[in-house]
């Protein structure tokens, strides 16, 4: 048994494929219409389509996927220059703080209300 990764829900698959390529500078490795692999092994899939696959239904909510249930974490070697690029791109949750463990984070939500955590390498 090997874990390999979440993959967040999405309700828009295009306006989520473009903030993740766009905007976090994810690289896309495979682009399936409905799911979308990033090169660093991260992934998204477009919810409805994953829940018909899932659980052979969908649900007619339209509450966001994201619940504040899960954090999305990612590195980058300058946390500046990624706070900067990101920032005013999304609704942030706290700019670059220093955690009690000494590394250096911030946090913000993306397209979906998914809590994202990006950091300096430790």
């Amino acid at each position: 048994m090997r874990f390999v990764n979440p993959i967040p829900f999405v309700r828009d698959i295009e306006r989520s494929k473009a903030f993740y390529r766009d905007i976090m500078g994810l690289e896309i490795r495979s682009d399936f219409g409905s799911f979308v692999l990033f090169e660093s092994g991260f992934a998204i899939h477009e919810g409805r389509s994953l829940e018909q696959t899932v659980w052979k239904a969908t649900t007619e909510t339209l509450e966001p996927y994201g619940r504040r249930n899960i954090l999305l974490y990612f590195e980058h070697d300058d946390i500046d220059a990624a706070f900067e690029k990101i920032a005013g791109n999304v609704v942030l949750i706290h700019p670059v703080e220093r955690q009690h463990w000494g590394q250096r984070v911030f946090r913000f939500y993306d397209p979906d209300g998914h809590a994202v955590e990006v950091g300096e390498p430790l």
